[in-house]
């Protein structure tokens, strides 16, 4: 009984952890790496390969939950059953997500193989936390200030950026299309909104991926403890994207390129001198 209560006290902090990281530009994978080192579950290898992507299922529905008038394509109205924009809006979100699923499919296992270690991601914090203050200091005019206004050939390049965090864990899947859609001349906010809506596929797909290659033989205490970390991240994901939200209405991206840096040499030198 004391082995499960410590267990899922970890996985708790471990849900937080991911509510967190999974919307800030941040790298969640980063972060579950360094949790994996000092909080670790008594899982198998297996197991926690698959519960680090399935749990963003809790913070996928969290979007889904804040955001669900602008994700759900039908109207109550008897003029129109279905809503143009939302219609539209999600055909530039199935663009975006084209290269990544692609790819994800097809090189998955050898991603995980080649880049899902410690100083492949560490490399990736610092440098895309670099990239975020070039960015943020450089970056073009606004020209894009609604979804409605993203064209699918930007959509298609945003999916592109989205394909770089695909592809080398420690990008961060938000950091790499937020920054995507501000070189593009998307708006802060925009850039953002369209990232958890990008989000939604994406994961879903992803997590859909790792459960079937896992299998669905689980143990009643694997169940508990995806459960548990799902609803602990979908509950700190809505403060998470509420925050997220209100901080970039008045202030840029710059201070996570700063603590990206920071926490990516810190992950550089935990690993080599380890």
């Amino acid at each position: 009984m004391n082995k499960m209560l410590f267990l899922i006290i970890k996985t708790i902090i471990i849900g937080i952890i991911e509510g967190v990281t999974e919307w800030l530009p941040v790298s969640s994978t980063g972060h579950l790496i360094l949790a994996n080192e000092f909080i670790k579950l008594n899982v198998s290898s297996d197991f926690w390969k698959m519960f680090e992507v399935v749990i963003q299922l809790g913070a996928i529905l969290a979007v889904v939950v804040l955001f669900f008038k602008k994700l759900w394509p039908f109207s109550t109205k008897e003029t129109s059953f279905i809503k143009h924009d939302t219609l539209m809006m999600w055909l530039k979100i199935i663009v975006a997500c084209i290269p990544a699923a692609i790819v994800g499919v097809l090189f998955d296992d050898k991603i995980d193989a080649l880049f899902y270690k410690p100083i492949p991601i560490a490399l990736a914090l610092i440098i895309v936390g670099i990239i975020f203050i070039i960015v943020e200091n450089h970056k073009p005019e606004t020209k894009i200030s609604t979804i409605k206004d993203i064209s699918f050939k930007t959509a298609f390049i945003i999916g592109l950026a989205q394909l770089v965090a695909a592809i080398f864990p420690g990008v961060s899947r938000s950091g790499a299309t937020i920054i995507g859609g501000l070189l593009l001349g998307v708006s802060r906010e925009i850039s953002t909104e369209f990232t958890f809506f990008l989000a939604v596929p994406v994961m879903f797909g992803a997590s859909l991926l790792k459960i079937v290659k896992f299998g669905f033989d689980f143990t009643s205490s694997e169940i508990i403890v995806l459960l548990i970390g799902m609803i602990t991240a979908f509950i700190v994901s809505i403060i998470a994207i509420k925050f997220l939200l209100k901080y970039i209405k008045h202030n840029d991206f710059k201070i996570f390129g700063y603590y990206r840096i920071i926490l990516g040499i810190i992950v550089l030198l935990y690993f080599i001198l380890k």
